[in-house]
């Protein structure tokens, strides 16, 4: 595998190149701030959605706070893409294009159709911004940025924290499955809700409402929908257990089968382990740090566990094992990292190779 890798100057994320890789990014407004109220989430969320078909990423599941934002996403490797294809992902991210863009959009088809200078140029730029995990999430926080800004004339600089992380995450089977549960767990955690189905700005709520047909009609010029970003949710949610929890692949999986595994997940039916009050929790968590118990995953998951944020690499030990040397030879470390495997909780293998503090929750 290590012929296949390639590692971005002067960044800490690993990337793979030449290969398919799945990421869980996050990034966090300045300062913590709670800004996001929900039209501003509703804004981020279709802006993820939009750039991901811009950038040619693939969403897996997502969710947005008040002060962050998470996404898991599959990013292909560099491929070709033709010329129809990306003046159509170039219109995308203007879905109410001004006439100076509609004039745009005009003169860049005529200099593709010509294949002149322009176009060269153009298809150029473009490209560099595609299948990236940076550049998805570059493009995201800018638009997002000047959104806002706009739309908040009391507020001006900054809006986000510099740098946003990434976790490499194994791309099938249990690694991927658990960090989606991780992700979409995210306001039962914070105590939003009981059940993240009633979320709205959660990759697992857009997926059961979109299998249940309560998407939203399309409305001309206003972006991606509810309708349509449900269907693309529903499907990350297929690509997610598509593969048993080993990774070998599942034949056939129906729509309501992957919903109904993903939800066992979350709640932890098949551990027989029902949602922990406040006192619970407190309780379970002593229990982890003084006698190193150990609790069903889907009880752990509901506790914010820094593994799925902090590490830098999480799935089976082989995965993780197979990229100690490219991790060495890129942090230019003298020894190479330790693999970890996670603790807590019945984690059917999962590793990280970036170790932690010893307190992995809070």
């Amino acid at each position: 595998m290590s012929d296949l890798l390639g590692f971005m100057q002067k960044t800490r994320r690993m990337k793979l190149e030449g290969v398919p890789a799945c990421y869980h990014a996050m990034s966090r407004v300045v300062g913590g701030e709670r800004l996001f109220g929900d039209r501003e989430k509703e804004v981020l969320r279709k802006m993820l959605w939009q750039v991901a078909d811009f950038c040619g990423v693939e969403i897996l599941t997502y969710c947005v706070m008040s002060n962050h934002f998470h996404v898991l996403v599959r990013v292909p490797e560099k491929q070709v893409v033709a010329d129809v294809e990306l003046l159509r992902r170039f219109k995308v991210l203007y879905p109410k294009p001004t006439k100076y863009q509609t004039a745009e959009f005009a003169r860049l088809e005529k200099a593709l159709r010509e294949g002149n200078e322009d176009a060269l140029a153009f298809r150029e730029r473009l490209l560099a911004r595609m299948h990236d995990l940076s550049e998805f999430m570059k493009t995201l926080k800018q638009r997002f940025s000047i959104w806002y800004n706009r739309n908040h004339g009391e507020r001006r600089g900054t809006l986000w924290m510099d740098r946003f992380k990434s976790v490499l995450v194994q791309g099938a089977g249990n690694p991927l499955q658990t960090m989606a549960a991780y992700i979409d767990l995210n306001p039962v955690r914070a105590g939003l809700v009981d059940d993240p189905k009633d979320y709205r700005f959660c990759g697992y709520a857009e997926a059961v409402a979109h299998s249940a047909g309560s998407g939203r009609a399309h409305s001309p010029g206003s972006g991606p929908t509810r309708a349509t970003t449900g269907s693309r949710a529903l499907s990350g949610i297929l690509h997610i257990w598509r593969a048993y929890a080993d990774g070998s692949a599942r034949n056939k999986l129906p729509v309501a089968e992957a919903l109904q595994m993903h939800r066992e997940l979350i709640f932890g039916k098949r551990a027989g382990q029902p949602g922990l009050s406040e006192n619970e929790r407190k309780h379970a968590l002593k229990v982890l740090e003084q006698e190193r118990a150990v609790l069903p995953k889907a009880t752990v998951l509901r506790c914010r566990v820094r593994y799925f944020t902090d590490g830098a690499i999480l799935g089976s030990q082989e995965f993780v094992r197979g990229l100690v040397d490219s991790w060495q030879r890129e942090k230019g470390r003298k020894y190479p990292p330790k693999v970890h495997p996670l603790r807590g909780a019945d984690w059917q293998g999962l590793a990280t190779i970036q170790g932690l503090r010893r307190q992995i929750f809070g």
